[in-house]
């Protein structure tokens, strides 16, 4: 694995960019668990290298390349032949804070990338990088495994055995699903603001799956704003293959939910709180 020095002399050498006043610098943000950091000119960040496993950096420029006519998505400047690192346009902005309303955001996200996913035609469900699925609903059914393990008993037991039912509900709708090549990880977490307007989107986990997928994680990836009222006005703009019923998109808003109150115990839990609110006014949609 090549050291942050020998990567920019790489570059350097490359032609890619001038060596002249370059420094470099740590980043944290985002959620990668792989090494970020900073290129720098005259101290303005201009790139970003990202350091991983080969397959993360694989699969990570073929997403920015299918979708980099893309204005929120980073666009790549170099790959290295063994695929241990990938360079790629910084994106100015902070994310998590200063997001502005949540349906400014998606009214951003839904136009500037769902709207742009692709179809694709693969055998498999689920992520790029992970257990391959044979269907939608079994993807599903892993994460509410997941989701029922981590939450385990912060809610009650009546609520798990409704989600269940909620699950086999959604399954019935498995035969109109489309598989789309989408982002995987669309969250706040993941979403670069810039004077309180959404500026990016960085670290796709790429997954093979229904455009609702990107959009209800979206919708539930902060606690705020958890309500009908902007779930309508955002799914409004959202292009789908069929018709969806109210009953059905509160139905998937739910499911999703669930999942991220079991995602929020475990590495976001000064956001339960706020989740487990939501959670009393939308646990009466489950199916009883």
């Amino acid at each position: 694995m090549e050291k942050p020095n020998e990567i920019i002399d790489h570059l350097v050498n490359q032609g890619l960019i001038n060596g002249e006043d370059i420094e470099f610098g740590k980043l944290t943000s985002g959620t990668t668990n792989g090494t970020l950091f900073t290129i720098k000119t005259t101290e303005i960040p201009k790139y970003v290298v990202k350091i991983d496993q080969p397959e993360i950096i694989s699969t990570t420029e073929d997403f920015l390349f299918t979708y980099k006519d893309v204005t929120l998505l980073p666009n790549v400047l170099y790959t290295d032949e063994k695929k241990e690192f990938i360079v790629y346009s910084y994106v100015f902005g902070e994310t998590h804070i200063n997001r502005g309303s949540k349906l400014e955001w998606m009214t951003i996200l839904i136009k500037e990338l769902l709207n742009k996913y692709e179809k694709v035609n693969k055998d498999n469900w689920g992520r790029v990088n992970g257990i391959q699925r044979n269907s939608w609903a079994d993807f599903n059914r892993s994460s509410l495994e997941f989701a029922q393990k981590d939450i385990g008993d912060v809610l009650p037991s009546e609520d798990h055995k409704r989600v269940e039912l909620l699950i086999d509900k959604l399954a019935s709708y498995d035969h109109q699903e489309e598989k789309y090549y989408m982002h995987g990880d669309a969250g706040v977490h993941n979403f670069v603001y810039r004077d309180n307007k959404l500026n990016g989107v960085i670290d796709p986990s790429p997954l093979i799956g229904p455009k609702m997928y990107d959009f209800t994680y979206a919708f539930c990836s902060s606690p705020d704003d958890l309500n009908v009222s902007t779930l309508l006005s955002a799914f409004s703009l959202l292009t789908q293959d069929v018709p969806y019923s109210e009953e059905r998109l509160l139905e998937e808003v739910l499911f999703q939910l669930y999942t991220r109150i079991g995602v929020c115990i475990r590495v976001h839990p000064h956001d339960l709180s706020d989740y487990l609110k939501a959670w009393k006014e939308w646990r009466e949609y489950l199916p009883s």
